[in-house]
């Protein structure tokens, strides 16, 4: 598929996905979320990927939620089907075996917050801005937002972000939870990239297998989720990078994985 609101990159087992349409600040219509889920099936299964970063082109957006224009003439059964391509793709992000990182650089109202909320870590710039405008539009959270906010802030803040439609700015995202880091803008790429190589030198499959018995244990209750943290605990010890992980702490050298 050739994409025409998507950039790609990759470099270095670092996956960088840019949503690019800067004319509308980034807002996803039916053909980007369709190319993304493309996309993002592909690096799925690309086990040279270590580490996904997710961001917006430009200096003002990072994704200002989903296109209004392209929603404002729906009826209920295509808003639902709407709805439910940003849910299907969102929750391929938040399932990728692979790590993905948010690099905020502006507004993520939204679609773009819950992009965001589907990502496994959040870095943001100090102009971006964060909100769940969708009942001040008639109109409920449709990718997720109701669900992963709540999960990511709290049930108290992310009621308070959609009931009031109202819009946070980094520091409070921070405050709250929303975002890891926030930091100016002309050092965001660079201090994702900096945590993206981080990750990306360790044991990929050990990762993987974090990431999956994080996200099963969160949606399950605890003594669920401990056991499947036994099973996958388990199976890093059937692979090579366990022996050498383990070889290179004892031998005092440095690990060389090959996610085998």
């Amino acid at each position: 598929m050739d994409y025409k609101n998507i950039l790609y990159s990759a470099e270095n087992g670092i996956a960088t996905i840019t949503i690019n349409r800067p004319k509308a600040l980034n807002a996803l219509n039916t053909e980007t979320v369709s190319e993304l889920r493309d996309l993002v099936g592909k690096i799925a299964a690309d086990s040279e990927i270590k580490v996904v970063v997710i961001t917006g082109s430009g200096s003002k957006s990072f994704v200002a939620g989903a296109d209004i224009v392209e929603m404002s003439t729906k009826n209920a059964v295509e808003g639902r089907a709407f709805g439910k391509i940003g849910q299907d793709t969102f929750t391929e992000i938040e399932n990728m075996p692979q790590p993905v990182i948010a690099a905020i650089n502006g507004f993520a109202l939204g679609g773009g917050c819950e992009l965001s909320c589907a990502c496994d870590i959040r870095y943001a710039s100090e102009n971006a801005k964060f909100g769940q405008p969708e009942v001040g539009l008639g109109i409920t959270p449709g990718f997720g937002g109701t669900q992963r906010l709540p999960r990511v802030v709290g049930r108290g803040y992310g009621k308070e972000l959609i009931f009031t439609a109202g819009m946070i700015d980094a520091q409070e995202a921070y405050r709250i939870g929303l975002v890891n880091k926030v930091v100016p803008q002309e050092e965001l790429m660079d201090t994702v990239y900096a945590l993206a190589k981080k990750i990306a030198k360790n044991a990929p499959i050990a990762v993987q297998l974090s990431k999956a018995a994080i996200n099963r244990g969160i949606n399950c209750d605890v003594i669920t989720g401990i056991a499947y943290e036994d099973e996958v605990f388990g199976l890093c010890f059937a692979t090579e990078d366990q022996k050498e992980g383990m070889g290179a702490f004892v031998e005092k050298r440095k690990a060389t994985f090959t996610g085998k």
